[in-house]
């Protein structure tokens, strides 16, 4: 098969079956920009919400360049990755700086901010100034791999490099609707996770993995390595209607962020006592209160709570309330999860 046949069917089914998202709406390089950061991680209808907030209190990129960092992690509480919302404000600076406060056009100049990789940088200048560039994430991966019966690992930079190179030479006019139709099919259609629905895509006469019967072990992932494991033990100390949280370190993983105290060893609640002795602190009504897993991209959590009550707001915390946690400091989700263990 020739690939520049997928092209038509697929703008077609788009102009016809593509979803329509608030940031679709306009062709706003400022709401696409914010919508494709938020989405590398994310499912597009788990990001809606998080979007809508996020440009209700920071319209403009001016607004983002202004923000507060505290404001700023709290708006992307949930998201996770939080170096991300970060970039995005380094980012709108830049833009103030280099660029007179207006998103550039190019995917030149787009490549020179920080958080834009050359994903995100086609997707901008292809969908909202229609530029004549790829915009290559997984989904489009699978979508060719199946389509050309590819068995390269898509987890390779070199398959990325050589899928894009393929893309390029079909890109017609209209690239950044064909960008966001293969991207679209590749979400809605040609998934991921468990059978892809073929009955439904307009590629469906042309794929050789559908062709061959190979849909189910295409695209090929050569697996990673296994993720470390760490036990961490988490302290939800309480002091009349007060909490303790502390701030990250400003490197590493979750750098900056807000957490609960803990500490990186899993505990009985005898060795708990014993570790609160030795740092003297006097606690009361100690109490197992949950355990959670958290997965990173490289490490993975096994953590477990313990509700401690204090005689006193102990130095070296940030002591707040209840309602403070919930509006005003942002919690990465593998602290945020014991939140509703907080009375």
């Amino acid at each position: 098969m020739e690939l520049k046949q997928i092209v038509e069917p697929l703008i077609k089914w788009y102009e016809q079956e593509g979803r329509k998202l608030p940031w679709r709406e306009g062709k706003n390089p400022y709401h696409i920009w914010i919508s494709e950061i938020m989405l590398q991680q994310t499912k597009i209808e788990a990001v809606k919400k998080y979007y809508d907030r996020f440009i209700q209190e920071l319209p403009t990129i001016q607004d983002l360049a202004k923000v507060e960092e505290d404001k700023l992690l709290k708006l992307w509480e949930g998201l996770g990755y939080y170096n991300r919302a970060r970039n995005l404000k380094k980012a709108a600076i830049q833009i103030e700086e280099k660029f007179n406060g207006k998103m550039p056009k190019t995917y030149q100049d787009l490549i020179t901010l920080a958080g834009i990789g050359e994903y995100t940088a086609g997707a901008i200048s292809s969908i909202a100034f229609n530029q004549k560039v790829p915009a290559v994430d997984g989904n489009v991966l699978r979508v060719l791999s199946r389509v050309t019966k590819s068995k390269k690992d898509v987890l390779l930079l070199e398959t990325k490099k050589e899928m894009t190179r393929k893309i390029q030479e079909i890109l017609p006019k209209q690239a950044g609707t064909f960008n966001e139709a293969i991207m679209e099919l590749g979400e809605t259609i040609c998934i991921p996770n468990g059978e892809p629905l073929c009955d439904r895509c307009p590629l469906v006469n042309i794929c050789l993995a559908k062709k061959e019967n190979l849909v189910m072990q295409i695209p090929v992932r050569v697996k990673k390595t296994k993720r470390k494991k760490e036990e961490i033990t988490v302290f939800l100390l309480k002091y009349k209607n007060k909490i303790a949280i502390q701030k990250r370190e400003q490197n590493g993983l979750l750098a900056g962020m807000y957490e609960f105290p803990n500490q990186k060893e899993k505990m009985t609640k005898k060795k708990l006592e014993e570790y609160l002795k030795q740092k003297k602190i006097i606690g009361k009504n100690i109490k197992k209160v949950g355990t959670h897993k958290h997965i990173f991209t490289h490490i993975e959590w096994n953590m477990t709570a313990y509700e401690i009550e204090t005689q006193e707001e102990l130095k070296g915390y940030l002591w707040i309330q209840q309602k403070e946690l919930k509006n005003k400091y942002a919690l990465p989700t593998a602290f945020a999860v014991f939140q509703k263990y907080i009375k």
